[in-house]
């Protein structure tokens, strides 16, 4: 049960009323790093790329590495390419060994983003258990190459959801409701709960069928985290608070060992600095002991 997609395990989430942490990972040593706080915390996981670092390091790669350590994992593990513009480099990363995609055509008109995420879903529900998440509307901020300012941004229309999961048949629904990729420039940003109820309840309101992701996890306050969750979000992505973990550990690091030349020195400080941090998120989630 090592390997699955992520629908096997947000639908327990979503009937839980506690979310699955969805973690971006830009190298193997943060994706170690991830596994290993998941496992302390007995807790699903969904370790994440997005499309430059898949492209860098290779899919088949991520693949292979995602594979090796999730088998010997004691947790159920879903490996997700994350907002993915192109349809093509979906199908790429599906036949790789991706198990969780998302086709990311929110910036286009509805017409065109259904066109879009039904071809990818056909494809790849095609090659077996493998998931996809769709969005509709628009999250502002940058989130690797997918850059939306705020005057661009539009929240999901409820009304449009149904007419979007219905033509595509998506496994994930990812509603725009006001959250935002990289850093929030307030404390308290603007979060429209009664939209992402009333979209949730479309779908889950008796029983437990399309689970609902949150984007834009970075710098929300715990609070409103659970409120997210409580309100239905059962897959959370957290990406930029992991790239300045990352950064940080590691020039803090060198900057207090200057005359130290040990790179496997610095990966294990940046490797328990991330472990230390995705427990955290995972407390927060309610997911500690779910798996």
């Amino acid at each position: 049960m090592s390997i699955v997609n992520a629908k096997e395990i947000l639908l327990k989430a979503t009937a839980g009323r506690y979310a699955v942490g969805a973690f971006n990972v830009t190298n193997i040593i943060q994706m170690e790093a991830v596994i290993e706080a998941a496992v302390n915390k007995n807790a699903p996981l969904i370790i994440q790329t997005s499309v430059t670092p898949s492209k860098f390091i290779g899919p088949k790669v991520f693949s292979a590495v995602y594979r090796t350590l999730a088998e010997s994992a004691p947790i159920p593990i879903c490996l997700h390419l994350d907002h993915s513009t192109d349809a093509e480099y979906c199908k790429e990363c599906a036949d790789a060994g991706y198990t969780n995609i998302m086709i990311d055509a929110s910036k286009q008109v509805f017409g065109e983003n259904v066109r879009q995420t039904k071809y990818v879903c056909d494809y790849v529900h095609n090659l077996g258990s493998i998931t996809v998440e769709g969005e509709l509307g628009t999250v502002s901020g940058v989130e690797d190459q997918i850059k939306v300012a705020e005057n661009e941004a539009a929240l999901c229309d409820p009304d449009k959801a149904i007419e979007f999961v219905e033509k595509t048949g998506v496994d994930l629904f990812a509603p725009a409701i006001g959250t935002a990729h990289g850093i929030y420039k307030t404390k308290n940003p603007k979060l429209d709960f009664d939209r992402l109820k009333i979209i949730f309840d479309l779908f889950n309101g008796k029983t437990p069928t399309i689970p609902i992701v949150i984007h834009g996890g970075t710098g929300l306050q715990p609070d409103v985290v659970k409120k997210l969750i409580s309100l239905g979000g059962s897959k959370f992505n957290v990406s930029t608070d992991l790239k300045h973990v990352l950064i940080d550990s590691t020039y803090d690091y060198i900057s207090s060992h200057r005359d130290e030349y040990n790179p496997g020195k610095i990966d294990k400080a940046m490797k328990e600095a991330i472990i230390k941090r995705i427990e955290s998120w995972i407390d927060l989630f309610g997911s500690a002991g779910k798996a």
